[in-house]
């Protein structure tokens, strides 16, 4: 079975079959991430450009070990020490970049829609990392692997997001890749960290996070935006704390088995408590492994490889 899509840009247009498709190429690579020797040649003689507009550290290294462990060559491309600085666009910085013959683009963005426009300005495969507040797939499918990890199913399952939901592109990815699953999906936060008629997702929306607790199985801990602190949204970050941060007596609200996950980086001790980030419900670090086993996944099926080599082995 071949995966439907030339590249990855985003979940929400991702079929059921395709969102299994990749969540089950995970699970095989997962364990070869797990063995004393994590490298395969799955994808030698493919040169991936790592295309970082945006300040990263998970998404960026876990990228750039994916393609390492795939045996891919890797180019990567930081626009604070390029011709970015000197005036040049994105279509031409990709269009010198690809006359060097490269194969595939991982892109992270700041604006909305730049991975989409790279797939009408190249040949290139091209893999979202971000782009604005709109998707961040590859987050939104580990975060998804994790659930199925741990529960061994999606469908069913009462997930809540709570946090910064207007501007987050995670929250977006989760959304849309757990509803196709069958997962039930509640987001929690303060009226105005919430986009403008949420609920049309398909989505409970609640402000008051001890109601919104209450019968969820897994909590996604969105990270609060410091920067955006000046503009108001809310009035200070120890109030924030008081009405909106996980600790251990809210979590007493979850049903039991519950699950705390976070797609980082965390401001301990604001939307999250020490004890809480790492207790044993906690699947934080779990989180970042898995990312690597995804991506591994993703750049695997979309560079055309034939996906039934997993049953012969070919990949392991």
């Amino acid at each position: 079975m071949a995966i439907g899509m030339e590249h990855l840009l985003d979940l929400e247009s991702l079929s059921e079959e395709d969102l299994t498709l990749i969540l089950d190429t995970a699970r095989s690579f997962r364990e070869v991430i797990d063995r004393d020797i994590k490298k395969v040649p799955t994808l030698r003689g493919i040169t991936v450009v790592n295309l970082f507009y945006e300040p990263s550290t998970r998404t960026r290294i876990s990228f750039e070990l994916a393609e390492k462990r795939l045996s891919a060559d890797t180019v990567s491309f930081s626009s604070s020490s390029s011709s970015v600085q000197k005036g040049e666009s994105l279509k031409d910085t990709v269009q010198n970049i690809e006359a060097m013959r490269t194969d595939m683009v991982i892109i992270r963005h700041t604006s909305p829609g730049a991975a989409y426009f790279l797939t009408q300005s190249c040949d290139s495969k091209v893999i979202n990392a971000g782009d604005g507040a709109h998707e961040h797939p590859t987050q939104g499918l580990l975060d998804i692997f994790t659930i199925r990890e741990r529960y061994k199913r999606i469908k069913g399952l009462r997930v809540l997001i709570v946090g910064d939901i207007k501007h987050s592109r995670v929250a977006r990815s989760n959304i849309w890749g757990l509803k196709r699953l069958g997962a039930e999906i509640v987001v929690c936060g303060p009226s105005t960290l919430l986009p403008y008629e949420v609920e049309k997702m398909g989505v409970e929306v609640y402000t008051d996070l001890d109601d919104a607790l209450e019968g969820v199985d897994v909590v996604n801990i969105l990270r609060i935006q410091r920067e955006r602190q000046d503009t108001g949204y809310f009035p200070t970050l120890r109030e924030y704390t008081r009405l909106y941060g996980i600790n251990k007596e809210r979590v007493k609200r979850l049903n039991p088995g519950f699950t705390i996950m976070h797609p980082g980086p965390m401001n301990r001790g604001i939307e999250i408590t020490v004890d809480v980030a790492e207790s044993c419900d906690s699947v934080i670090l779990e989180q970042v492994t898995n990312g690597v086993a995804v991506r591994m996944a993703v750049l695997y099926l979309l560079m055309e490889k034939d996906a039934e080599a997993l049953d012969n082995g070919e990949i392991v």
